[in-house]
């Protein structure tokens, strides 16, 4: 069989902040970059870990933006350089104060960008690796194994069910 080129993929952020004025600086270097967000989640508590407290506070949040854009799946290593370019920017005294957690969803998972290795994880380019943390099965999100706390709890199934139709949807416009 002869290799093809990628279905594109919803590219989606996962933002961590404890600053309101730095994550709407980080919203607008985003759509500089990468065009308009599509969709906003609500903001969520993130409490399940105090592991960023001691660089970015113990008043932290959590939201993901989903991207207008389509992108092909090779990007998600670049699109990861570029967020840490951007915390890079906005960080006070070298301490951030927004983290971007770029991923991508296709029909059947969701995908993070990782500087971290680990066994499981698909390296990508620039010390980037693929984390496939979330399986789609049967009309809903399954979390993997090795996946962050606030993944497995389930808080986040909803908003990804509903990346996922916008996502549908403009798979079909494309394919009209």
């Amino acid at each position: 069989m002869e290799p093809v080129e990628p279905t594109p993929v919803k590219f989606f952020c996962g933002v961590l902040y404890s600053d309101a004025e730095k994550l709407q600086q980080a919203f607008v270097l985003m759509q500089q970059k990468y065009g308009p967000v599509e969709w906003t989640s609500p903001a969520f508590a993130f409490d399940m870990t105090d592991y960023y407290d001691p660089e970015m506070g113990d008043s932290i949040q959590r939201l993901f933006y989903s991207f207008e854009n389509l992108v092909n799946p090779k990007a998600l290593a670049q699109i990861k350089i570029d967020c840490n370019e951007i915390e890079g920017l906005l960080a006070v005294d070298g301490l951030r104060k927004v983290n971007l957690d770029p991923g991508y969803m296709d029909y059947d998972k969701v995908v993070l960008a990782s500087a971290k290795y680990a066994g499981h994880k698909i390296y990508l380019d620039f010390g980037i690796y693929a984390d496939t943390t979330m399986m789609y099965r049967k009309g809903n999100y399954y979390p993997s194994e090795w996946c962050f706390p606030d993944y497995k709890s389930g808080d986040y199934k909803e908003l990804f069910l509903h990346i996922r139709a916008q996502y549908k949807g403009q798979l079909r416009k494309l394919n009209k």
